[in-house]
């Protein structure tokens, strides 16, 4: 099992706009399945997934995300459905904004490459309503998604005005808003079409953490990343796991990466760390999952309240 070559969409960079909004974006990779049955679904890009550029990723069995220590806890399967690059468009349609998902699931990176935890053929969201649909005993869902919506806009940005940092800039500080609009409705019509299979049980969003909190400029970044995410899964009775408070409650006054909290990388990699987490981050997340868990029922007790909320 060797060190996989690095390709582009395993690194994110932070955005500095014009207006004083700096941005983290996470690229995002397929989350991971276990076998039928059962009661937990896991959604979104890279970091359910467990990306690790360190390894090779022919092999989706390499990659171990906050999801299966959340099955792990709390003692249920999970099948972990995340798709790399995964945009909020594109959990929707085949011909929505897609970061590197569809190329990522159809070979378009290596030869016989890449799997996900779980095969499907269509999108995301029809492989998820289609599951909650044949699978009543579900008792779980988690959403992690919205980054790589802001890094495709990078990307646009950056192919637009090559060799023009200033204007790349503009343009992302331009087109913000927008593609914050298109979230938020993207957002709302996924919860919307989870909720419409007839699914009652928890639903948790899963919120990014910043790379750096010694800067206010790059926690109010990803306060705004978070934002229609927040604002969707309220609106269709989901509970919210703050990932951004779990990174801060350890990397306070630090980066994250000083931390520990994300993947070091080899100096022939560029050195400093990747985006996605450590085991240590990644069960932060976890834990976060848990405690938005625990938070819904009297006992405060996950387990007790999985079962509370199930139907």
């Amino acid at each position: 099992m060797g060190v996989c070559k690095e390709v582009p969409w395993m690194r994110v960079r932070v955005l500095a706009l014009l207006s004083g909004l700096a941005l983290w974006v996470i690229a995002a990779v397929p989350a991971s399945a276990t076998s039928e049955g059962h009661s937990y679904l896991a959604l979104g890009d890279s970091v359910s997934f467990g990306t690790n550029p360190l390894l090779d990723i022919h092999n989706a069995s390499n990659f171990t995300g906050f999801p299966e220590i959340v099955a792990q806890r709390l003692n249920i399967e999970d099948v972990n459905a995340a798709c790399p690059g995964e945009a909020t468009g594109g959990f929707i349609s085949l011909t929505g904004t897609d970061n590197v998902c569809r190329p990522y699931r159809f070979g378009g990176f290596f030869p016989n490459c890449c799997p996900l935890h779980v095969s499907y053929a269509g999108t995301q969201l029809a492989f998820a309503t289609s599951y909650l649909t044949t699978h009543p005993r579900t008792r779980l869902v988690t959403l992690m998604l919205g980054a790589n919506d802001i890094f495709h806009l990078q990307n646009v940005c950056g192919a637009t005005h090559p060799n023009d940092p200033i204007g790349a800039a503009q343009c992302v500080n331009a087109g913000i808003p927008a593609v914050f609009a298109a979230m938020s409705s993207n957002l709302n019509t996924i919860f919307g079409a989870l909720r419409a299979t007839g699914y009652t049980g928890l639903i948790v969003a899963v919120t990014y953490y910043s790379l750096d909190y010694t800067n206010a400029a790059a926690e109010a970044g990803a306060i705004g990343l978070n934002a229609p995410m927040i604002a969707a899964a309220q609106a269709h009775g989901a509970v919210i796991a703050d990932g951004l408070a779990a990174f801060r409650a350890v990397a306070a006054g630090e980066t994250s990466c000083a931390a520990g909290l994300l993947i070091p990388l080899p100096a022939s990699m560029g050195g400093g760390c990747d985006v996605h987490p450590t085991p240590k981050g990644r069960d932060l997340l976890a834990g976060a999952v848990i405690d938005a868990i625990s938070g819904t029922c009297p006992a405060h007790d996950p387990i007790g309240c999985l079962n509370r909320n199930q139907d």
